[in-house]
């Protein structure tokens, strides 16, 4: 199909050609959004446009002072959002950086090292150990270990074989497909060529670029809610406007007049504050978030981490290590424990958990020097801890003896290297020989029951003896045994040569082998994620897993995590395939595992809970996880392991790659929820008694008691303060031990509803009741109601602030310096109030006169109402 020599390669003039027609070997990158169009975006929400509308009004009116205000607090707004998100999604961009910058390729039979780019379909392509792989491509020649790393592509935690053998199914997933190679993974060992068969947009990596392309983010829930509550305030308002222009029309009155007390109800019905401060607190919730290691890209993402209902996790690297370990040993009558997760040499050996030292046993001893000289990889120590250099397999044995004291270095020195007959998929073993003083010793491993049947003799507490059917029994039951928890298993060989033969091949070398026993490794569960994912039921959130990884694998690990139950369910993704959209929303409530899936299958897993009006978080390090992460509600990045390309299209990044991290990240997206709802609460009940002010007043025909100018300065400025101080409020304790909130729960509830209201109208009381006594009683001037009116309304929200720190408690047991941010918001608040009543300047701007101490005391003592009434109604609530 490709015209190509499998020798030669294709000649330079059709790579030419085929550049032409196919295009260079790099991912297309959908424009992004400019910075302008960013900044512009800021601009889309209801409210802003409310704000604006109202800001036109008043320059309209010449009331330039509430013009520039408003219009300022919707410029602030529009500036920390734009920051806040100007690190735009470069998630192509960061797909690049897999693809290798030059490759080596034959041409017209000649090898040249070109730029990958370049790369055409039908191109051969030269690979050695440590290459990453530049294009989907066919392999046509390997040697006998020629394997690659696809962890980012596929899931797969161990390095995969490949082979230029034919494979006659044709349908298999990815991870299956072994004569296969794909851009973006790296070979691991051995050589190989392959055919090009596919470059750019048209290779796997491309198509989950592609997925990426098509997925569109949709609105949060919080954004959702503010903008349908932005409405019911803008309508309620408008209603409001309606009936007083209408009254006061058909009394006579003046249209300018009532004009400007339109526009101080509209003013004092729209929380102007609050798109900065939902802005600023989430801003503030971000930065307390880093310290718990959730790093948040977007911040209206806060908010759906507190409903989320589902995380759908990947397997490897972050419900495990994506280190192998060896976890047991079994040796000729005898299974040995070994404790220790990772490459860290740091475990103990135990058998029926009692510690043992390796080095006492014989047996052991040689197995575990075997495993070391019969391997290709190296275990270092740098600044970080350890890492392995080659397979993740190898690695894991090498670490195995070191936690005995056996070091590879060390027994090179003692068995030094003479020929090496590598692995391959036909015999399933590999050896290397090494020469002892004068004689040689074959080291083998392999597959268990291929290496036991080249097996003749079998060594037990430090004696050979002949190996009989029923020791192959009990080794035989060893490895179903390890193979049934999801355990990966070699099984380790020797031969001693006095004297090598003349053809050293596999059948001359590899047969009359000692047995020495089994090695069982498995890339572990984290330790903290077991403890995690119970936190996630206590707080009603279900854990699935998926992975590109093995069913029984999957399955074990979800199991030993406490992820699956007796009446879970578990798919690979062939089986996904045989099932309608239908019957998969019918059973994806039950399922808790899916396996051997591809990009495709993780968004249809992601979108079948969504249609179950469910909030799904997404986590994922590979390149795979990309799509399924974009497409979730919150999607959640490895900040280690992770790569840029998942990064760039999250919500959020776990800085420490710790899935309990994500548990932080849920308890603070429903603490700083609640503390929206508090500030909403607060800000709402406070323009709900600055509209019956206002409203009550025009009923009565009183003079307006409040100037637009006041009721701007009050929600802005007085509001504003103590309103971001509840946005920091301490996280209730108790906020995980209870059940996620529906997604379409309003911000305000039908009861708090109520309660805004009510307390609106006290506040409402207690400025009218100020602004009555001064005018009526002490007859005094209108602007001296009006300013006891106006600081009465400002000193008793400030004390209201304290009341909405919690619905139920007394804030006497809560204390009021458990949030001492909101103290020292109030006092300053009152002291910028201060500013207006008795510094000249602004008091010709504000139009208020300073009050006597005759006042004061009115001021003092009304204020205190709120504070009290409250802590009543609370009483009575508890008993």
């Amino acid at each position: 199909m490709l015209q190509t020599n499998a020798g030669l390669g294709i000649s330079r003039d059709e790579a030419r050609k085929r550049l032409d027609k196919y295009g260079l070997n790099q991912l297309i990158e959908k424009k992004g959004r400019s910075p302008v169009a960013l900044f512009l975006e800021q601009f889309k929400s209801f409210m802003i446009w409310v704000l604006i509308a109202a800001a036109l009004i008043s320059g309209f009116l010449k009331e330039w002072v509430d013009a520039v205000a408003i219009i300022a607090i919707v410029i602030l707004n529009a500036i920390m959002g734009f920051v806040q998100e100007f690190r735009a999604e470069k998630s192509l961009a960061a797909l690049k950086k897999l693809s290798s910058p030059t490759s080596k390729v034959i041409r017209d039979g000649k090898l040249l090292v070109i730029p990958a780019q370049e790369i055409v379909p039908g191109d051969l392509v030269e690979l050695e150990a440590g290459d990453f792989v530049p294009a989907d491509s066919r392999i046509v020649y390997a040697t006998g270990n020629f394997s690659t790393h696809e962890a980012s592509l596929t899931g797969e935690s161990t390095s995969i074989e490949k082979v230029p053998s034919v494979i006659e199914k044709e349908e298999l997933a990815l991870a299956d497909r072994s004569n296969m190679l794909y851009m973006g993974t790296s070979v691991v060992s051995g050589k190989g060529r392959a055919i090009v068969t596919g470059t750019g947009m048209d290779t796997e990596l491309g198509k989950i670029a592609g997925m990426i392309q098509q997925i569109e983010k949709t609105t949060t829930p919080l954004q959702k809610k503010l903008a349908e509550f932005a409405k019911i305030i803008v309508y309620v308002c408008f209603a409001l406007v309606t009936i007083i222009f209408l009254i006061g029309y058909l009394r006579g009155e003046k249209v300018i007049d009532l004009f400007l007390t339109a526009v101080s109800l509209a003013v004092a019905a729209i929380p102007e504050g609050l798109p900065a401060v939902v802005t600023i607190a989430l801003a503030l919730g971000v930065q307390r978030m880093v310290k718990r290691h959730c790093l948040i890209r977007k911040l209206h993402s806060v908010e759906t981490l507190g409903c989320t209902t589902v995380i759908c996790s990947d397997k490897t690297g972050t419900l495990t290590k994506n280190e192998m370990t060896v976890k047991s040993v079994y040796i000729p009558g005898k299974y040995v424990e070994i404790s220790g997760i990772g490459y860290e040499p740091d475990g103990e050996f135990t058998t029926d958990k009692n510690k043992i030292d390796p080095a006492a046993i014989p047996g052991l001893g040689k197995l575990l020097t075997t495993s070391v000289l019969c391997n290709g990889a190296e275990l270092n120590q740098g600044t970080e801890g350890y890492s392995i250099v080659g397979d993740p397999t190898e690695g894991a044995l090498l670490t195995m003896a070191a936690k005995a004291g056996i070091f590879k270095k060390e027994k090179e020195d003692e068995y030094p290297f003479f020929e090496e007959i590598p692995f391959d998929s036909v015999r399933k073993q590999m050896t290397i020989i090494r020469k002892k003083d004068h004689a040689h010793v074959a080291f083998v491993k392999g597959a268990p029951d291929i290496l036991l049947s080249r097996c003749k003799r079998i060594e037990e507490n430090g004696i050979i003896r002949s190996l009989r059917n029923s020791d192959k029994e009990r080794i035989l039951n060893a490895n179903y045994h390890f193979a049934d928890n999801a355990m990966r298993v070699l099984a380790f060989a020797y031969r001693n040569f006095d004297a090598l033969p003349d053809k050293r091949d596999a059948a001359t070398v590899e047969k009359d082998l000692i047995f020495l026993g089994l090695v069982a490794m498995i890339d572990p569960p984290r330790p903290e994620v077991k403890v995690a994912i119970e936190d996630c039921k206590t707080a009603g959130i279900r854990s699935v897993m998926i992975t590109g990884d093995h069913k029984n694998t999957a399955v074990a690990i979800a199991k030993e995590l406490g992820m699956y139950r007796e009446s879970s369910l578990s798919y690979t993704g062939e089986e996904l395939d045989q099932i309608s959209d239908e019957e998969f929303l019918e059973i994806v409530g039950k399922t808790t595992v899916y396996a051997r899936v591809s990009p495709a299958h993780k968004l249809r897993i992601v979108n079948a809970w969504r249609k179950r009006d469910e909030v799904v978080a997404m986590t994922g390090d590979g390149v795979n996880d990309a799509p399924a992460v974009k497409e979730a509600d919150i999607g959640v990045a490895m900040g280690i392991t992770g790569t840029d390309v998942t990064k760039e299209v999250s919500e959020m990044v776990i800085t420490d790659d710790n899935f309990a991290s994500i548990v932080s990240g849920v308890e603070e997206g429903r603490g700083i929820y609640d503390n929206i709802r508090k500030f909403v609460h607060y800000l709402l009940s406070c323009n709900a008694g600055e509209i019956l002010v206002m409203l009550i007043a025009s009923l009565l025909r009183w003079p307006v008691p409040l100037l637009p100018i006041q009721i701007l300065w009050v929600n802005l400025v007085t509001d504003g303060f103590p309103a971001l101080a509840l946005g920091v409020d301490p996280i209730d304790k108790d906020v995980m031990k209870r059940p996620a909130r529906p997604k379409n729960e309003p911000v305000i509830t039908r009861q708090m509803g109520g309660l805004i209201i009510t307390q609106g109208a006290f506040l409402a009381f207690c400025s009218l009741l100020a602004y009555w006594f001064v005018l009526v009683i002490e007859e005094g001037s209108v602007e001296r109601a009006r300013t006891a009116c106006f600081i009465v309304l400002a000193c008793s929200q400030l004390v209201h602030s304290f009341n909405c720190r919690n619905m139920k408690e007394s804030i006497f047991k809560i204390g009021f310096f458990t949030n001492s941010k909101l103290v020292l918001a109030a006092l300053f608040s009152f002291a910028l109030q201060m500013s207006v009543i008795y510094i000249p300047f602004l008091q010709r701007i504000f139009k208020t006169i300073p009050l006597g101490l005759n006042d004061w005391l009115l001021v003092i003592l009304i204020s205190s109402f709120p504070l009290w009434a409250m802590e009543l109604v609370k009483l009575i609530r508890r008993r």
